[in-house]
């Protein structure tokens, strides 16, 4: 059964007062309400000429149901529907940045309304939250494809990150041999790490770095896999930015 449309205060939908003097523009979905009809996917596009920091939030609006058995001469049964409630899935968003584009790659678990909620601010400002910038309500009318977590994203990562390959890393994925390539801003060297073995990538072009791990060992053994990057002189200390699970 479908869901009707949730009820939004005034002003929830769309730009939000900082939106504007961070100079942000939406490339992809200008229109703040929309729908998927086909499919349980979608990545979401911003020009941000001004180097930003950022994150979002993912929340899907259910109605809980209350059922109610009344007893007489003829038994029926009422459906009562009481509040809707919200929940969030962090893990099935996935932020990178490419030159001036940002982008969030969105995966829906299920069907039905979900609110999207974007912050950002400006790299050089020291305050500790991040406005609400703008705010998205999506309608999944079908969820047919599996979803899986995207990795964790370190707060280095969000510093100009881009990742090519793999997007989805986990106990199903092939592992014996992976592929990864990224895109890493000033990185002096970057490595992924599982299990305390280290595979060294190698930067190809610009800011890429390239390179392969075989994980097929960690298989179904809880292990994290990390990508991780040196920025400093000393190339031993290295920042995590991002952590898979296989």
């Amino acid at each position: 059964m479908a869901q009707e449309r949730p009820e939004l205060p005034d002003g929830y939908l769309g730009e939000q007062p900082k939106f504007s003097d961070l100079q942000l523009e939406c490339i992809s979905h200008k229109n703040p309400e929309f729908e998927l009809s086909q499919d349980n996917e979608v990545e979401i596009k911003f020009r941000a000429p001004k180097s930003i920091k950022t994150t979002s939030n993912l929340i899907q609006i259910k109605p809980r149901r209350r059922l109610s058995i009344r007893f007489g001469p003829v038994s029926t049964i009422d459906e009562v529907i009481q509040v809707r409630t919200e929940k969030e899935f962090p893990e099935y968003v996935f932020t990178q940045t490419q030159g001036d584009v940002v982008s969030f790659v969105i995966s829906f678990p299920e069907h039905g309304w979900y609110k999207f909620q974007i912050f950002a601010l400006g790299v050089d400002d020291e305050s500790k939250s991040l406005p609400n910038v703008f705010n998205y309500l999506i309608d999944v009318k079908r969820a047919l494809k599996a979803v899986y977590p995207f990795p964790k994203q370190y707060a280095p990562w969000r510093n100009g990150c881009y990742l090519y390959s793999p997007l989805i890393l986990n106990s199903s994925s092939r592992l014996h041999t992976v592929n990864f390539k990224t895109l890493i801003p000033n990185a002096k060297a970057v490595a992924v790490v599982a299990a305390g073995e280290w595979s060294q990538l190698k930067k190809t072009t610009g800011d890429i770095w390239e390179g392969t791990a075989s994980l097929d060992q960690h298989r179904n053994k809880n292990v994290k896999v990390t990508l991780n990057a040196s920025f400093g002189d000393d190339d031993t200390k290295f920042a995590t930015l991002l952590e898979y699970i296989v």
